[in-house]
């Protein structure tokens, strides 16, 4: 035994060095017997297989639970026993914290009385001095008994060293753990491509469906346990699925669904550090804010967004919204400030913006852009420019490739143009860009396409067209225009 080792007050032992008390557990476990304080463990439950698997797999949290479920105790109990706090107990038991010192897992197979035979080398007092030349393995975790070597003399340098050697590569092991491979992690944001694709121009229903599906299942992975470079991309796929569930609740007219999806999108964003993701988010919550009546607060949030990104087609996005929301609320000067900031973001030579890689809905393309430009003067009341511009955003989408056209942005650029010919008094060519849009299936008749209808349907009833029999039969059709149908069962997986 060597001069620093400890002996056992009661049998005369060697003690192991993570035991904290002058006696061995076996003359603890009798002093206990005698004394018979606080909660104790009786004998039986340590037969429990499932209990005896725990511990030899280091699953201390699950242990816990099991012990106390087999004796009767209650947390508090159990964080009295093994000196822990409850609060750390409870996040132990629920797996989302984890014992991984030496000394304090020590500590908690100590405070339990945990029966040397069920104990690891490390905490066993009867283990036998580690002798030199002791083999070195990561080990496959701390599911085996052989994950570490037993504990050596302190007072030997060699062994310390190779003991200290042996923890740092257990503990490697353990946290580069995980639950999810790069190959999934690759088909998630393969499918969440698919979806910010699809968004534009599929029904929005089964667009819904697909997104509630792979949150899910981002959800599900995060509650588990991977490599800090997995986390934060998981955090950021996850921020982004929850982004475009935002925009979705927005299209189907729930703002308060929209905004608690954005506060949910923000969080994630924050965890991964991500600025692209967080100009995304604040961006889309002046989008919401624009078409509600919190128009003043589109334009807060479109200053924030803007501090977030430097360039590239977020900030483009970015002006646009902006433009678009000063229009709203009658600010001419600001609209016309922004609409120049987004032809400067036009101009400037920047890498593609990280959510770019999405594509679809993620994305800010030129006849998206045009539609923007059309809809801000349209809203100042320059409708010259407003026909211009949207007849522009009409021509990229019509001609660009079927899967990026937006059936969306397509219909509300078409409903500029008609207010722009019924202020012009032309309500035939007015009718020509009405048509396709009476004609749209209804589950892509998103809500704001359905406001933006009844604006016109009152124009066509304006006392100036009173006389207008084709104002009358265009104010009929327009009248009662029914947006997407919330209630269809076509949520349902």
């Amino acid at each position: 035994m060597g001069k620093d080792a400890r002996a056992c007050a009661g049998c005369g032992c060697r003690l192991s060095q993570y035991n904290l008390e002058d006696v061995c557990a076996a003359c603890s476990r009798e002093r206990r017997l005698v004394v018979q304080t606080g909660p104790s463990i009786p004998d039986t439950v340590w037969l429990a297989p499932d209990i005896q698997t725990a511990i030899a797999n280091w699953d201390f949290g699950l242990a816990s639970r099991l012990i106390r479920e087999q004796a009767g105790l209650r947390q508090d109990d159990m964080a009295f026993m093994t000196g822990l706090s409850q609060s750390f107990l409870s996040m132990l038991e629920a797996g989302s914290r984890r014992l991984t010192n030496l000394d304090k897992a020590a500590r908690f197979l100590q405070g339990i009385r945990t029966p040397e035979a069920l104990l690891a080398p490390p905490f066993r007092e009867s283990a036998a001095p580690v002798v030199a030349g002791y083999p070195l393995h990561a080990g496959p975790g701390p599911g085996h008994h052989d994950a570490l070597p037993a504990t050596p003399d302190p007072t030997d340098l060699n062994e310390l060293a190779a003991r200290a050697a042996a923890q740092s590569l257990h503990f490697t092991n353990e946290i580069t753990k995980t639950n999810v491979s790069d190959v999934e992690l690759a088909a998630l944001e393969s499918t969440l491509t698919e979806i910010a694709t699809d968004y534009v121009h599929a029904p929005l229903h089964k667009v819904f469906t697909n997104l509630v599906r792979t949150r899910d299942r981002l959800f599900s992975l995060l509650n588990g346990r991977q490599p800090l470079g997995q986390t934060r991309e998981l955090f950021l796929l996850t921020g982004t699925s929850c982004l475009l569930l935002a925009h979705a609740s927005q299209n189907l007219g729930d703002e308060d669904a929209a905004i608690a999806q954005l506060q949910t999108a923000w969080t994630f964003a924050e965890q991964a550090g991500h600025n692209d993701l967080r100009a995304w988010v604040k961006g889309t919550a002046a989008l919401i804010a624009e078409w509600s009546t919190r128009r003043q607060t589109a334009l807060d949030y479109t200053r924030q967004a803007s501090q977030l990104s430097p360039g590239g087609e977020t900030r483009i996005r970015i002006a646009a919204i902006e433009a678009r929301a000063a229009a709203r609320v009658g600010d001419r000067t600001t609209a016309m400030a922004a609409l120049e900031d987004l032809q400067r973001g036009r101009e400037q030579k920047t890498a593609p913006d990280a959510l770019a890689r999405f594509g679809g809905l993620l994305t800010f393309p030129e006849a998206k852009q045009e539609y923007y430009i059309g809809g801000t003067f349209a809203l100042l009341g320059e409708h010259q420019l407003a026909e211009r511009h949207a007849t522009v955003a009409i021509d990229l989408y019509e001609n660009g490739p079927k899967e990026h056209r937006s059936y969306g942005d397509e219909a509300l650029a078409r409903l500029d143009i008609a207010t722009a010919r019924i202020a012009a008094g032309e309500i035939e060519g007015a009718g020509e860009q009405l048509q396709p849009i009476l004609e749209l299936p209804a589950d892509r008749r998103i809500r704001q396409l359905g406001d933006a209808m009844h604006t016109v349907t009152r124009l066509l009833q304006e006392p100036r067209l009173a006389r207008s029999p084709v104002a009358r039969d265009l104010a009929d059709a327009t009248r009662g225009y029914q947006s997407i149908d919330t209630r269809t069962k076509a949520l349902t997986p």
